[in-house]
């Protein structure tokens, strides 16, 4: 048998394997399948509802039906925790349906995807930018839509988190006397943040960076400013009472 007749035997056998798939997907309609996803995703089983529901999006039935797949598929991502899928599937569907019902409820879920990715001030701070941009834009968005206060309270914890991680690259340059980087770092901590949670624990060690260069002047500032502004703050408590 030449090389040229198993080609065609080849291609005569993956035509027949994909026309029995085409025939084994149209045996229920895309509204069935569509169904099936919905009873896997309440069952938890995240994975299948995935699967079927990505058929329902090709088979391109109809823009509503697709729009509800891709919404579900990003659900689905969602809750199996496996939030970098879910946040890039909340965007695409964002992008596809800019002014769908659901728009508003994709760009909370995907800062909140990002949001939930977050693990810790000293880890990557790509998460929690990502969140803060997305919501952010939910801010201004919809300034009184449906998820709001939990954006505003995101928000919030994700801004004293990076204001933690400020203070925690700060906190290095001191540790390895490298003063002028600390002293910069809090610095424009304390401009960035001014309503932060954390200021106290800023200006603690913005005195201490300040001391530790040798400008007594700026550390007395600084732990003047501690005291007065928390003084019961434990940071004030530990501040110089002389210098």
């Amino acid at each position: 048998m030449t090389i040229k007749l198993i080609g065609i035997y080849f291609l005569i056998l993956v035509t027949l394997m994909l026309q029995a798939c085409a025939t084994v997907q149209l045996n229920k309609t895309p509204e069935e399948i569509y169904s099936q996803g919905e009873t896997n995703f309440r069952k938890g089983n995240y994975e299948e509802a995935i699967a079927e529901w990505k058929k329902v999006k090709e088979s391109y039935h109809s823009p509503e039906l697709s729009a509800r797949a891709e919404i579900g598929i990003a659900d689905a991502y969602f809750m199996d925790k496996d939030y970098i899928e879910a946040a890039a599937a909340y965007e695409d569907f964002r992008k596809l349906h800019p002014v769908h019902a659901k728009a508003e409820y994709a760009l909370f879920r995907q800062g909140m995807s990002y949001y939930r990715q977050i693990h810790g001030i000293d880890t990557d701070q790509l998460p929690v930018n990502n969140a803060v941009t997305i919501l952010e834009s939910y801010l201004k968005l919809y300034p009184t839509g449906e998820y709001i206060q939990e954006v505003r309270d995101s928000l919030k914890d994700c801004r004293n988190k990076q204001l933690q991680y400020e203070i925690y690259v700060g906190r290095y340059y001191l540790k390895t006397d490298k003063y002028p980087a600390a002293i910069a770092r809090f610095e424009a901590a304390l401009a960035r943040f001014p309503d932060s949670a954390h200021r106290d624990e800023l200006l603690f060690y913005l005195g201490k960076a300040y001391r530790e260069a040798g400008d007594n002047e700026k550390a007395r500032n600084a732990y003047e400013k501690l005291v007065k502004e928390y003084p019961a703050s434990p940071f004030a408590a530990k501040a110089p009472k002389n210098l």
